[in-house]
C-alpha cells in the first residue's frame, strides 16, 4: 500500500525532464535580460522601436495557445482527427509566428539596425532569435505528433505527449509575452 502511494507521488521522468528544460531555458532568458539591463546603462546605448509586426505575431502566438488547448481537449475526448487538425493548426501558427518575426528583423536590418552597429541591437537579435529557435523546436514536436496521430498502427492513448507539448507551448507563449513587455519597458 505504501509503495503504491509513493509511486503516485513520483513525477514521470519525461515530465521531470520537461520541467528541467523549461527551467534551463528560463534561466538563460533571465541571464540575457539581466545582461541587457546592465549594458543599457552604457553611454552608447541606442533605444529602438519594436517593429509593428512583433505585436501582430504576439496575437498569432496567443491564438496558438488556444489551438494547443483545443488539441489537448480533443485528445482527452478521443477525437483523434480533430486532435490532429488542432496540432497542425498550432504548428502552422508557430511557423507563422517565426515568419512574422523574420519579417520584423528584415525591416530592422533594412533600416540600418544591424548586429554590428550597436550592442543594443545585438541583444534584440539574440533574445528574439533564441526564442524563435525554441518555437521552431516546438513546431517540430507538433508536426511529429500530428503525423503520428494520422497513423492507425501506432495509436497511443496516453495523454503524456500532449500534456508535455501543451506545457512547452504555453511556456514559449508566456516567454514571448515577457520578452515583448521587457523590450518595450527596458528598450
Amino acid at each position: 500500500m505504501e509503495l503504491a502511494m509513493n509511486q503516485e507521488k513520483k513525477i514521470h521522468p519525461q515530465k521531470y525532464m520537461m520541467w528541467m528544460a523549461i527551467t534551463s531555458i528560463l534561466m538563460m532568458f533571465v541571464g540575457l535580460s539581466s545582461a541587457f539591463i546592465v549594458k543599457r546603462s552604457q553611454a552608447n546605448w541606442i533605444t529602438l522601436e519594436i517593429p509593428q509586426i512583433f505585436y501582430y505575431s504576439t496575437g498569432v502566438i496567443l491564438v496558438s495557445s488556444l489551438t494547443i488547448a483545443m488539441a489537448k481537449r480533443s485528445f482527452i475526448r478521443r477525437l483523434i482527427s480533430r486532435y490532429a487538425v488542432w496540432l497542425g493548426a498550432t504548428a502552422v501558427l508557430g511557423v507563422l509566428f517565426v515568419v512574422m518575426q523574420t519579417i520584423g528583423f528584415v525591416e530592422l536590418w533594412n533600416s540600418g539596425i544591424t548586429v554590428s552597429r550597436n550592442a543594443s541591437f545585438s541583444f534584440l537579435y539574440v533574445i528574439v532569435g533564441l526564442h524563435a529557435l525554441h518555437v521552431l523546436g516546438g513546431v517540430a514536436g507538433l508536426l511529429l505528433m500530428s503525423f503520428k496521430s494520422f497513423s492507425r498502427k501506432n495509436i497511443v492513448y496516453s495523454p503524456l505527449g500532449i500534456n508535455l507539448m501543451s506545457t512547452y507551448w504555453h511556456f514559449v507563449d508566456i516567454l514571448w509575452i515577457y520578452l515583448l513587455v521587457f523590450m518595450i519597458i527596458e528598450g
